[in-house]
């Protein structure tokens, strides 16, 4: 792995801890309706994207940034992160939240798969990638109709559905936006501005009564702007771009298990044997098909004849490799 790769998958895993926390935030703003909470936490997102990269790149670096993605970047993105939180913020208000974030949570293997599936990368589908497949869809079926205390009313399988879309939308983004590889994130402050004006036209379109968030759901939404909304998703755009997908996507199941155990720290869940055993397969699942999708090292060819090798020619004191500058 190359440093620029590892440091790229770093911000990854940066990103992947701060969405443990999305859930319990979402949950705590529920009594805001879904789209003037989207439109509140992507205005909030905006701000601090902007902010952030003025203070690292300066207001010409900014101004240029802005102009360096194509426009299928623009719309891929736009679109692919209103329609992934529309549908998880409405998931966590229709169903119980622990069971609708472990759904949604199956988008980190969705990823190892769509990496082997879809053409332009180096990840090989095989066995491993579909038992950890099958092994996720256990974990839902368990969720949704499994023994246990599962609500299954027409409300929450509705949020069950929401989390499943969820998980396909941002698993296709997340590969289809490496595959476009459209250089820098200057442009998520843009993508935020817009998701904010998407989901206003939205709250006012569909007649959401405006709710006058109280403090706690205010810090909440806060909470979610600057972090799992904003710093997240400007550090998942990059790490999707120059990290290692696959190994992204095995990072990834590093969440559930976290958000559930705050979910029910937070006192927003109930513990229960269906709830552990549903962790268990998501996490199982994606550890398989991450061991599975590990890529062959390359084969070197040989040298010409009469040619000899710079690094073992150093090794046997026929001269000093250069120095690193």
């Amino acid at each position: 792995m190359s440093r620029e790769s590892g440091s790229a998958t770093a911000i990854g895993a940066a990103a992947i801890g701060l969405w443990a926390c999305l859930a319990a935030l979402t949950g705590a703003s529920r009594t805001v309706p879904t789209f003037e909470a989207l439109a509140i936490t992507f205005a909030i997102a905006a701000v601090a994207a902007l902010v952030g990269f003025t203070a690292m790149r300066g207001w010409a670096g900014v101004r240029h940034g802005l102009t360096l993605w194509p426009r299928k970047a623009w719309i891929l993105t736009t679109v692919a992160i209103f329609a992934y939180h529309a549908l998880y913020f409405a998931a966590l208000r229709l169903a119980p939240p622990a069971q609708a974030s472990l759904i949604n949570y199956l988008w980190p293997l969705l990823i190892v798969l769509f990496s082997g599936l879809i053409p332009g990368g180096t990840t090989k589908l095989g066995g491993p990638q579909i038992l950890g497949a099958i092994m996720g869809f256990a974990a839902t079926l368990l969720l949704v109709g499994g023994p246990g205390p599962v609500e299954a009313s027409g409300t929450a399988m509705a949020g069950y559905l929401a989390a499943l879309v969820c998980a396909f939308t941002w698993s296709l983004y997340s590969v289809l936006n490496n595959r476009i590889n459209a250089p820098g994130s200057e442009p998520m402050i843009v993508v935020c501005a817009l998701v904010a004006v998407l989901a206003a036209l939205c709250h006012l379109a569909i007649g959401e009564t405006f709710v006058m968030p109280d403090f706690g759901a205010s810090l909440s939404l806060l909470a979610l702007g600057i972090g799992p909304i904003g710093a997240a998703f400007v550090a998942w755009d990059h790490a999707t771009k120059h990290g290692k997908l696959a190994l992204l996507g095995a990072m990834s199941y590093a969440a559930p298990p976290l958000s559930t155990l705050i979910l029910v720290l937070s006192g927003q869940a109930e513990p229960s044997l269906t709830l552990l055993a549903a962790t268990l397969l998501v996490v199982a699942g994606a550890g398989l098909a991450a061991f599975g999708s590990r890529l062959k090292r390359p084969v070197v060819s040989p040298l010409p004849e009469g040619e000899v090798d710079a690094r073992s020619a150093a090794g046997q004191g026929l001269g000093k490799p250069p120095e690193r500058s």
